[in-house]
């Protein structure tokens, strides 16, 4: 009789012990509600939400009415659009820290460590999603941020990312900067042929990469490159593209001067990085084979006021003062060009809403910019069925910022709600 009163609280029991209870239905109702895909801005709007996903969009007195006993969320007074993605982050150590021996003096924990707080400003900043573009660590931590996120161990914003950065001996993705006879061991990502580029991409790819991260030509931020010149050849890439390709994951590539933008564009890669010397012919390869840019405008423009405050080697405060003056030019041409354009950022989390400024300054209408961090951006990670717009189906990533964005997009500064698949993040509305 025992056995069977045992089996009898068991059964009764399992779906109290082994289920999550059902949260009740969320009403948010919108003051303005930005439409992603069409860039038009409605009114009297409510998102009605159900567990993680949103499942209904449209008037706000019919939507009440279908959901009576709904919590309701009143963001009248404030404009509602999709979480934001940033398309360019690199998520680990101290990202006010642009001293070249940084990622020398912080170990593979303490840089995650680093980028779990980084993340939480991600999305204290309305960033519910991200790409990063790719880290100095041979342990992948930000991987290891990613997958934690996944299985809800910690809290940040959805993850897809790259692994170390494919570069060749003494590129913009060396990590040692240290003189011939203090020089660190070889690291797995360096590669100076084909052979070798095959093997650095099959070690990001065993260890469970979203993306491949190619340095094409030299950077800013380093004491070894020069931003000038084409470093990976466009048969390294080629390769890399093939391999990855056939693994079904995506390749992009920091890609700073003119000629190496041009090879990593016919050599197949999904996107390019910076894209700052950009010129017709390039915009004209891009806009043709449908790449996307990712212009990181605003880190460029802060740079050299920050530069030696922040740790900067002399070196690169003067690369960054000469490449900046190619800018400007390079992303009206991919404006008159169509070149499809995602927002990225490439830059501290703190300044994440300054990019909206940059990116209207430069030429980009505000529902253009608006566009690039949301439905554009979803659409470059493969994640359009998931995220980038408040539609039914797709996850409850729901933003709000006081004014209107397209008015003045900087009311992008000023996030006031966040919410990442159904859990509010921030309300301080």
């Amino acid at each position: 009789m025992i056995y069977k009163l045992i089996a009898v609280l068991l059964c009764s029991g399992a779906a109290t012990w082994g289920q999550t209870p059902q949260k009740p239905p969320v009403l948010i109702k919108a003051g303005r509600l930005f439409e992603a895909r069409s860039g038009r801005m409605l009114t009297a709007q409510a998102i009605l939400i159900e567990g993680d996903r949103i499942k209904e969009v449209g008037d706000a007195a019919t939507l009440a009415e279908h959901a009576p006993s709904a919590k309701v969320i009143d963001l009248s007074s404030a404009t509602v659009l999709p979480g934001l993605i940033d398309c360019h982050a690199h998520v680990l150590g101290n990202l006010k820290d642009y001293s070249p021996t940084r990622t020398l003096r912080t170990s593979s924990p303490q840089g995650v460590l680093w980028g779990l707080h980084n993340l939480q400003t991600w999305l204290d900043h309305g960033f519910t999603a991200l790409r990063d573009a790719g880290e100095d660590d041979l342990a992948y931590g930000q991987l290891a941020l990613r997958d934690s996120i996944n299985q809800r161990l910690v809290r940040g914003p959805r993850m897809v990312s790259a692994g170390n950065f494919v570069s060749i001996t003494g590129g913009h993705g060396d990590p040692d900067p240290l003189a011939p006879d203090q020089s660190l061991p070889r690291r797995p990502n360096l590669a100076d042929n084909v052979d070798e580029v095959g093997v650095a991409v099959r070690h990001d790819l065993k260890y469970g990469v979203d993306w491949i991260k190619l340095m094409a030509t030299g950077g800013v931020e380093d004491v070894l490159s020069d931003f000038n010149v084409q470093e990976l050849s466009e048969e390294q890439m080629a390769k890399a593209v093939e391999i990855a390709h056939r693994a079904r994951k995506k390749v992009m590539a920091h890609a700073e001067g003119t000629e190496g933008i041009k090879a990593a564009v016919r050599a197949g890669v999904d996107s390019v990085e910076h894209g700052t010397m950009l010129d017709e012919e390039g915009a004209t390869l891009l806009a043709q084979k449908g790449t996307w840019l990712v212009p990181t405008l605003e880190i460029f423009q802060r740079l050299p006021e920050i530069a030696l405050s922040s740790g900067h080697d002399p070196l690169s405060v003067e690369k960054s003062k000469a490449i900046l003056k190619f800018q400007s030019a390079a992303f009206r041409r991919a404006l008159q060009y169509h070149v499809k354009i995602a927002f990225g950022v490439d830059d501290d989390p703190d300044f994440l809403d300054r990019e909206f400024s940059a990116l209207v300054n430069g030429g980009m209408k505000p529902v253009e910019a608006l566009q690039a961090a949301t439905v554009n951006a979803a659409e470059l990670l493969g994640l359009s069925d998931q995220i980038g717009s408040i539609e039914p189906g797709k996850f409850a990533d729901v933003i709000a910022v006081s004014g209107d964005p397209l008015a003045d997009i900087t009311k992008m500064e000023n996030v006031v709600f966040v919410m990442k698949g159904g859990e509010i993040i921030k309300n301080t509305k």
